[in-house]
């Protein structure tokens, strides 16, 4: 019976030398580090040290997620990330209308400098690289991370680290956005100036293809959409007067990994390429680092089941060879139990615990790109770019990604996907282990990691005591600045630190960009 991949594509029983045939290793090969990157973008890619580890984290209160990372980094966790709550996510205080009964739920809450200052006591910020979460209001958890860095004597150019601060994924998939998009894009733009000047080493933008995965996008419709957005971003900055190599060099990107390998290996191998031409060809790039595409990855949560969840723990150990197979240079994986509630101390330690097994007690970090030449993985990876290339192209008729955006085509696409696969597990055609095939009378009773709902009062009360002890006047000095900077064309970011650091909170500054810039209200499907 004939099968398709995940992209739709046809995947044949066999494969031989005719799957290449006129197929050029110089051209879609080179070496590894070297232009197009297929094979990595450095030389030695695992055979020199693992990639980063890193564990996505963050829940209830600050002092609760503290305690959490220093538990990961005693496990033996490279690398930070940070999880926050919708509220923080969305630009509102804990002690907002809005935000009740969703303090603390699905990542850590940040009202205000202090929050930060406790999330990361005890650890030296000049020792990790810390990635944060954050979209929208992702220049105001920057800067209260590097005024809490500067709290510890630690300069802004030793910090290391990654915001996503991709707003676009939000209007195709996730929808924690707040402004329009064209002030959004400026505001991104204002970051990457910002970083280049204070913060060199920090990767400005983690532009995810992650969420749109996990909405339901295809492995081709994934990249293409996440690289088209790469292009708007590209744009905007150049257009803001900036250098391509300037700045090029600190983007990041961020992928999902399947549990179809084959394909995924190709998509990660397919991405480093149409990247890599599209910096050289369409925006002139002449640093090699600027065509590189830098990437994290993290295993699928949407193929994790609440049925017979120990069987994620197989899932995941599939999906993060994926990912290094396919030459990731960050990864997080899931831990078992995430479909049901946020991970316990235990279920994380595995997930960490599974990236050590791969890295250390197998062989695939003895050599680079191991697929490499195999008839499969070499057609697919053709296969995926094609289409990939192809949805780019559909994109840009429309007039580039926000075009699109604001006529919901990427949005369209991808439900349409997602409702292929939920046809095809609705009538047993595609096999989820434990749910439709292979299924138990009687779950094992689990229990999960709960968040306390009195987490919420804790925090109106910390920003009560914040507001009563701070210097209204000063707050209110540096709101209104900042708000000059937003209706004319200075760098927001300058007056938002200020204001920052005078214990303005999250909800007032975002509130304050609000007044000037409006509220983003999406369009009906395409």
């Amino acid at each position: 019976m004939a099968r398709e991949s995940e992209s739709g594509l046809p995947i044949e029983p066999v494969y031989g030398p005719d799957a290449l045939e006129g197929w050029d290793p110089a051209e879609k090969l080179g070496e590894p580090g070297a232009y197009p990157f297929t094979r990595g973008v450095y030389p030695t890619m695992y055979t020199g040290r693992p990639w980063t580890m890193r564990q996505y984290a963050g829940f209830g209160t600050a002092v609760e997620s503290n305690a959490r990372y220093k538990q990961l980094i005693d496990n033996g966790t490279m690398g930070l990330s940070v999880a926050f709550d919708l509220p923080t996510q969305m630009g509102h205080d804990s002690d907002a209308p809005l935000s009740h009964g969703e303090v603390g739920k699905v990542g850590v809450a940040i009202d205000s400098v202090d929050d930060m200052r406790v999330l990361f006591d005890g650890i030296p910020l000049d020792k990790v690289s810390t990635s944060m979460t954050i979209n929208a209001p992702a220049a105001l958890l920057l800067l209260m991370y590097q005024l809490v860095a500067e709290e510890q004597g630690v300069e802004a150019g030793k910090l290391t680290g990654t915001i996503q601060n991709d707003v676009l994924k939000e209007y195709i998939a996730r929808g924690t956005y707040i402004f329009p998009p064209k002030p959004s894009l400026r505001l991104i733009a204002d970051i990457f100036k910002y970083c280049k000047a204070e913060i060199p080493k920090w990767n400005t933008i983690s532009i995810s293809g992650y969420h749109m995965a996990e909405a339901g996008a295809s492995p081709a419709q994934e990249i293409a959409f996440t690289l088209a957005d790469g292009i708007e971003y590209v744009r905007t900055a150049v257009a803001a007067g900036m250098d391509v190599d300037d700045f090029a060099p600190r983007l990041s990107f961020f992928f999902v990994a399947r549990t179809t390998i084959l394909e995924e290996v190709a998509k990660f191998r397919a991405a480093r390429r149409i990247w890599a031409r599209v910096m050289k060809e369409e925006f002139g790039a002449k640093n090699p680092k600027s065509l590189m595409l830098r990437f994290h990855t993290q295993t699928a949560g949407v193929q994790l089941t609440a049925q017979q969840p120990e069987v994620n723990l197989v899932r995941v150990a599939v999906q993060g060879l994926a990912a290094v197979l396919g030459g990731t240079q960050s990864l997080h994986t899931n831990s078992f139990d995430e479909a049901i509630a946020l991970p316990t101390d235990k279920s994380a330690r595995l997930a960490l615990r599974t990236q050590q097994v791969l890295a250390y007690e197998t062989d695939v970090t003895a050599t680079v790109d191991p697929f490499a030449g195999s008839y499969v993985v070499e057609r697919m990876t053709d296969e995926v770019e094609a289409a990939a290339v192809a949805l780019m192209g559909k994109v840009e008729e429309l007039g580039g990604a926000v075009d699109a955006i604001e006529r919901g085509f990427q949005k369209s696409e991808i439900e349409r996907s997602a409702y292929r696969v939920a046809q095809e597990t609705d009538s047993g055609e595609r096999v989820v282990v434990g749910v439709n095939r292979y299924t138990i009378d009687v779950e094992e009773p689990y229990e999960p990691l709960r968040v306390d709902p009195a987490i919420e009062a804790q925090q109106a009360e910390r920003l009560a005591t914040l507001r009563a002890g701070r210097d209204q006047a000063a707050v209110d000095a540096a709101l209104v600045e900042l708000k000059k900077a937003a209706e004319g064309t200075d760098n927001v970011l300058y007056p938002m630190k200020t204001a920052l650091k005078a214990r303005a909170t999250v909800g007032e500054v975002c509130d304050a960009l609000r007044q000037v810039w409006g509220t983003y209200v999406p369009t009906d499907a395409f």
